[in-house]
Parts: structure tokens; C-alpha cells; sequence
């Protein structure tokens, strides 16, 4: 069965989805997206997805392509119409077609588009078992990291160095010697009291709804979260690390620059974390 795509107010072929080569998304990357996974059928936590893709659309002055209860119904078919149980829903908004210049245009009409592909979650469940290596690598995004835009040539040079050097993601490094985040995930570490530590979303990082609901299942299950900066030091000397990710869960990672992370193995907390995502997806 060929998937199906929505662009601008079609559902189409996904063989036969385009947008116009003036489309500033294409042009500049001026446009915000979202990515929600599916689970039997619902979208997790669509409406704090929603929230962000507003605060993003309103930081970059960009109208949005319809309000939130027809794009609501939009993703909803569009899962129907790719007959998904469990994926991953991609949604993007740039600020539509223009002739080519940098300031923004007098007219333009929003550019919507979206696509869901089925995700395994039970083999996202089945990495957490074993964990992932990761690579340290510069951050040199720009300064508002807090929107989640298209512009992500920095996370991919980042990601793909990671790649070669084996690792399964890269783990953001600030000048100062601080974790920020991972390429597209955020990070977290247990310390030696068995506290989660990750940095506080004000410090110019992007607010991961994932993350949002794993430090709300955390003081659900009583672990101590501290919103805190911490360096590559503190990491190396950690119980545990892990990332989070609307398509990772809770991902421990195991060794960061070929060094062991604790004793090498997923660490209990993460586990208990990953079982208690999916218990929530699963409600």
C-alpha cells in the first residue's frame, strides 16, 4: 500500500507530494515542525505538541496554516488513510511560497504538510534493553534552540559525526564544557544519589515533550528530578545517562566517547522509566 500525505489541503500519493520550489521552507528553512508518535492508533501527547508548534509559529512571526481543531481532524485521517497502529506522524508549517528574498514577504499563505509512517515500538522498547553509544560533539547551533525549526544543518553535521565515530547520537557540548542536549533528543543522567539531572529548558534548549512527561512519570514514581546544568565530567561519573525522544522513549546510553557509562549496562532507573512510558502510551 502506497503511504498517503496531506499538502496543503490534500491528501495525496506520498510519490506525488510536493511543495513549490519558492517555498521559503525549501529556500531559507523558515518553517517549525513537530514530530508525535502513534500509539494503537492515538497520537501521544498531541496537545502539548500542539502548544509548541504555536509558541514556534509565534517566535518567528508566522501565521498559522488553520487552527488547531481542523489540523486536529487532518492528523487523524491522515493516520486512518495510512491505516497506522503504531508510527510516527511528521508535521511541518513554513512560512509558504514567496518570491526569493530574505525579509518576510507582504503576502504569503502558510504551508502545511504531513506525513505518518509506521514505527516498531516494540523494537524501541527491545533497544532500550541493550542501550546505545554516543559521541560528544560541539554545539553550534544557533541561539534559539528553543524553537523547534527546520533549520537543522548543525544537529545533522552533529549526528552524522557521532555516526562515524560509532555512536548512535551526539551529545551537544556547550563552550563552557555543559551538555545542552543531543541532535534531536534531550539528555538526562542519574547521579550517585539516584536523582535525574537534565538542564532546565530556560538554558536555550528545546522544551522535548518526551521529556516533559518521563520528569512527570518520574515524580509520579518519587525519583528526585533536578533541573540542572552538567558537564561531559559529570556524565562520565554518573550511574546512568539516557535520551529522550518522541521516537527513543527513554534510550540508555552506555558509553559516551567509548568510556562506560556506570558498568556498561542500561541502568535500572531508565528501565523503570521505559516500562512506565509505555504503560502510559499503552493507557
Amino acid at each position: 500500500m502506497s503511504r498517503v500525505a496531506y499538502v496543503n489541503g490534500s491528501y495525496v500519493p506520498t510519490a506525488d507530494a510536493y511543495v513549490h520550489i519558492n517555498d521559503r521552507g525549501y529556500q531559507f528553512a523558515d518553517g517549525v515542525y513537530e514530530g508525535i508518535t502513534v500509539c494503537k492508533g492515538k497520537m501521544i501527547d498531541l496537545e502539548p505538541h500542539l502548544d509548541r508548534l504555536w509558541r514556534s509559529m509565534q517566535a518567528l512571526a508566522m501565521d498559522a496554516p488553520m487552527q488547531r481543531g481542523p489540523m486536529r481532524l487532518v492528523l487523524t485521517e491522515l493516520i486512518r488513510r495510512n491505516r497506522v497502529s503504531d508510527g510516527f506522524l511528521y508535521l511541518q508549517v513554513t512560512r509558504g511560497e514567496a518570491v526569493r528574498d530574505h525579509a518576510f514577504p507582504a503576502f504569503s499563505i502558510p504551508s502545511f504538510v504531513a506525513t505518518c509512517r509506521r514505527l516498531n515500538l516494540n523494537a524501541v522498547r527491545a533497544r532500550a534493553t541493550t542501550g546505545i553509544s554516543a559521541s560528544t560533539q560541539p554545539d553550534i547551533r544557533w541561539g534559539r534552540c528553543d524553537v523547534k525549526s527546520t533549520s537543522l544543518l548543525p544537529n545533522i553535521l552533529a549526528k552524522q559525526a557521532a555516526r562515524e565515530a560509532g555512536g548512535f547520537e551526539a551529545v551537544l557540548v556547550d563552550a563552557d564544557g555543559f551538555v545542552t542536549e543531543g541532535s534531536s533528543t534531550n539528555m538526562w543522567i542519574v547521579t550517585k544519589d539516584g536523582a535525574l539531572k537534565t538542564r532546565p529548558t530556560e538554558d536555550n534548549i528545546l522544551a522535548g515533550i518526551t521529556r516533559a512527561r518521563v520528569k512527570t512519570i518520574a515524580e509520579h514514581l518519587q525519583i528526585p528530578v533536578i533541573e540542572e546544568s552538567f558537564t561531559v565530567e559529570d556524565a562520565l561519573a554518573a550511574k546512568e545517562m539516557f535520551l529522550t525522544s518522541s521516537t527513543s522513549c527513554a534510550l540508555p546510553i552506555v558509553t559516551l566517547d567509548e568510556k562506560k557509562i556506570g558498568d556498561g549496562n542500561p541502568g535500572p532507573v531508565a528501565k523503570r522509566l521505559v516500562d512506565a512510558y509505555f504503560d502510559f502510551m499503552d493507557a
